[in-house]
């Protein structure tokens, strides 16, 4: 590799960004959230009732779920329900995103309410659970923004925002957001999670027919930092320029009723993209 990838970007270049926020009406929140050819859909949900080993301490929870739908790859993904058993790789990443998001938010102003986090990958090109850990964070600040106009909480329960972004070594040179076609020639490839206050997450990485060196990991690591910090900056913006305006609530007693929160039906964000990004700030 000469420093210009096979898609044209420089090593430490995103893939182009889109965030639709509400595609669909149903969830206090949902974000349909695409880094180059890899779109995922993360929903967010509040139900009544915690795990039974949080019962009674007053407080909540959060969990997640992550799933490919069959044809999100090129080869097709049998679903779960089929084969009658889980997934491991899907059991994994939903554990991931759970403890990721779990991080930034004060369950003692949640109450004995579980937050359920739903992820769909609707087409992977790579780079498939940090997407869905960013476009869940997103998804779950609109979420939080619905429940404090409808006051179904009454103060902000997020404590810090995050985003994910993928690393790897592919020959010899540290690149960011990799697509599928690097991550299969890849060295090494490594998952960064770190929030806006600039605090580890989590981290997760190998090497895989070589090794890495210290001062490799250390480019690694200086790429996360800085395109986590351009999604950040990302979703700053465009949830500031989207969310300016209350949400119906004129079905909130309906919807307490179910234990299950919904958005406007016909609120819709417009489609944003990192390469309009100047627009909006201006």
């Amino acid at each position: 590799m000469n420093g210009i990838r096979k898609d044209g970007r420089s090593p430490q270049n995103l893939r182009e960004i889109k965030v639709e926020f509400n595609t669909f009406g149903y969830a206090a929140g949902s974000v349909l959230f695409e880094v180059g050819n890899t779109k995922v859909l993360c929903s967010v949900s509040l139900q009544v009732g915690v795990p039974k080993f949080l019962k009674g301490q007053k407080k909540g929870w959060l969990t997640a779920e992550y799933s490919m739908l069959p044809m999100s790859s090129q080869q097709r993904i049998e679903r779960e329900a089929t084969v009658m058993r889980k997934n491991g790789r899907s059991v994994e990443i939903s554990r991931l995103i759970g403890r990721s998001l779990r991080t930034i938010i004060d369950f003692d102003l949640l109450g004995e309410r579980t937050i359920y986090i739903d992820c769909d990958v609707l087409q992977a090109d790579g780079g498939t659970r940090t997407a869905c850990i960013t476009g869940a964070c997103l998804a779950l600040r609109t979420a939080v923004d619905f429940w404090l106009r409808n006051k179904i909480i009454r103060e902000t329960i997020i404590k810090d925002s995050l985003a994910s972004i993928s690393v790897g070594v592919v020959d010899g040179l540290a690149v960011l957001d990799l697509s599928y076609e690097e991550d299969s020639r890849a060295d090494a490839d490594f998952n960064f999670v770190i929030t806006k206050s600039n605090k580890i997450v989590e981290i997760q990485g190998a090497s895989e027919g070589n090794f890495v060196s210290w001062e490799q990991f250390e480019q690694a690591k200086e790429l996360a930092c800085s395109g986590i910090k351009e999604l950040l900056k990302v979703g700053d913006n465009i949830f500031e320029h989207n969310f300016g305006k209350s949400k119906d609530s004129s079905d909130l007693d309906k919807l307490n009723e179910l234990g299950n929160q919904d958005n406007n039906k016909n609120f819709k964000a417009p489609l944003f993209s990192l390469g309009n990004r100047q627009n909006i700030q201006s």
